[in-house]
Parts: structure tokens; sequence; C-alpha cells
């Protein structure tokens, strides 16, 4: 009977360090959208008076919460009964973002009209600031949704071969550090400014008011930076799915000697513009029409 117990034991211990192992290898192929998963929401929960923006980061993080709760039974559904829909899936969501990749590319190189954005204004009455978080929630938690999908998918993919538990345990892992990791990280960023007003009131001297400065000023260039880095990522994830899992892009990739890491950043950049000029093409049928 104790034999069996410890033999029980041992069977979950090795379970356990298999998931660990899993989960750190499924962590790196998904940092790349974690990356633009954290710029976006710091953008989207930035912009409020000090009072709100915790709050609207905390109905951002409860929706994301949801998100993976909807999307998890799916996901392991799908692996368990229609395994060959992981593939198609990953590469439908490669071309979403290269696409997205290949947007903010071309909005970086191409003069274009900014588009209107809501913001918060202090001639708002209550009414019109809590419909402008709204909206800025729901759409946040609309995009967190397709990147989110996106993480589970290629989180699921590291472990295909891998037993049904064990798939929970790596993908739910997953799940769990990118929404707490992405949202306690951008619930620092956004108070960074605020921190500086603090230490700025707090003492007159040179450097305390120097570090109140730079955390004031320094809040739209991490915000701004973490845009051209989760811009890079989304193509460099892109492109390493179309190596992956497009036979014949991986045997053409295979005979260019060049790093890795380049070529899937030209992959993803290069199909990601070709899917750009498709959509700007029907946007353009469209509007005519």
């Amino acid at each position: 009977m104790a034999s069996g117990f410890f033999a029980l034991l041992d069977d979950i211990a090795a379970i356990m360090d298999d998931v660990a192992t899993m989960g750190k290898i499924a962590t790196k192929k998904t940092a790349g959208i974690l990356g633009d998963d954290l710029a976006v929401n710091a953008e989207k929960a930035s912009g409020f008076v000090a009072s709100r923006e915790i709050p609207v980061l905390w109905a951002i993080t409860k929706g994301s919460f949801l998100n993976k709760l909807i999307i998890l039974p799916i996901a392991f559904l799908l692996s368990a009964y229609v395994p060959v829909a992981i593939p198609l899936i990953l590469i439908a969501g490669a071309l979403y973002l290269a696409y997205e990749g290949a947007e903010k590319v071309y909005e970086m190189i191409v003069p274009h009209s900014p588009a209107e954005t809501e913001k918060v204004s202090i001639k708002m009455s209550v009414e019109e600031v809590l419909a402008v978080e709204k909206s800025k929630v729901k759409s946040a938690i609309i995009t967190d949704f397709i990147l989110s999908l996106e993480i589970i998918i290629i989180a699921l993919g590291t472990v295909m071969e891998k037993p049904i538990l064990e798939q929970v345990l790596v993908v739910s892992f997953v799940a769990i550090v990118a929404t707490i990791g992405v949202y306690g990280i951008v619930a620092l960023i956004v108070r960074m400014d605020d921190a500086g007003f603090k230490l700025k009131e707090m003492s007159e001297k040179p450097f305390i008011q120097g570090i109140g400065n730079g955390l004031v000023k320094g809040l739209p260039i991490v915000i701004r930076s973490l845009g051209y880095i989760g811009t890079v990522a989304l193509l460099l994830v892109s492109g390493g799915i179309f190596v992956h899992y497009v036979d014949f892009i991986h045997h053409a990739s295979e005979s260019i000697e060049i790093p890795s890491m380049i070529k899937e950043f030209f992959t993803g950049l290069i199909i990601g513009f070709l899917v750009l000029a498709v959509v700007m093409l029907i946007k353009k049928a469209l509007s005519k029409k």
C-alpha cells in the first residue's frame, strides 16, 4: 500500500517536472505576443485620471480572465478530437499577427492622417467619462481575446504530443501567468507618472525632483517603446509560425543561410505586407461600391 502511494507521488512529481519544463518552453514561444499584449493594454489603460486608471485596468483584467475561460475548453476539445485544426488555427492567427505588424510598420513609414481616438477631458460630465471608459475597456477586451487565442494555441502547439493532462496543466499555467504578468506590469507602467508626481511633492531635493520628472516624462516613452517592441515581436512570432508550420516556406528558408530570427522577421514582414495589400484592395473596392 505504502509503495503504491510513493509510486503515485513519484508519478505526480514526474508530471509536474514535465509541466515546469514545457511551461518554460511554451512561455518563451508566446513571449512575442505577450509583449504586444503588454504594449496594447498599457496604452489603453493610460490617459485617465489617477483614481480611474486601476478600476479601468481591473475591468480589463477580469475580461481577460473571462476570455481565457472561454478559449481554454475549446482549445482542449480541439486538441483531443480535432488536432489537425490546431496548426490551421495557428497559421490563421499568424496571418492576422503578420497583418497587424505590417500595418504598424506601414503607418510608421507612410504619412497618414491619425485616427480619431477617444480621450477623457476635464470638460466631460461623469456620464461621458464613464462612457469613454466603457468603450476603451470593451476595445481592450476584444483585442485581448484575439491575443489570448494566439497565446493559448501557440502554447498548446508546444505540447500537442503530450498526454491531455499535461496539456491542460501547461496551457492553463501559461494562460494564468500571461494574465497576471501582463496586467501586473501594466498596472506599474500606468502609475509611473503618479509615482513621479508623488516624489516631486515629497521633497524639493534636486535628485528626488529629477527622478520624479524622469518618471513623469518616461511614461509616454515607455508606452511608445513597447509599441515598437510589440511590432517586432508580432512579426517574429508570425514568421516563426510560417517557417515551422508551412512546408514550402520551411524548405525555402532552409536554403537561406542567415540567423533564424532574421528569417522569421522578414518572413512575417513579407507575408504581412501581402495580407495588408489584399485587405487594402478589398477596402478600396468596398468603398467604391
